[in-house]
């Protein structure tokens, strides 16, 4: 998903929160709690391989990989819910 959809969600929503936290948790969880390889983490946050010549020969999305590891952020995301969310405080802009 890119960062443009997530922020158009959060706007949409009325939250003040931004994007590169969703992100930034996405990948640590990937990193510290699955085994998926970083190809896949990177795919579903929409990144382009950096690497010129490796990019030229992978042309695959990881399509059906990408959903094992969505299905399990899902997971992750849904079994930590305690039905109580915090509000934090929006800093003043000024």
């Amino acid at each position: 998903m890119s960062d443009m959809t997530l922020l158009k969600v959060l706007r949409d929503m009325g939250e003040p929160f931004h994007v590169h936290g969703f992100r930034s948790t996405f990948t640590d969880w990937a990193a510290d709690k699955t085994s998926f390889p970083n190809a896949f983490v990177d795919a579903a946050k929409a990144h382009k391989t950096p690497d010129a010549t490796e990019a030229a020969y992978r042309r695959t999305t990881h399509i059906e990989k990408r959903v094992k590891l969505m299905e399990a952020w899902g997971n992750y995301c849904a079994s930590c819910s305690s039905g109580t969310v915090i509000k934090f405080p929006v800093a003043e802009s000024g």
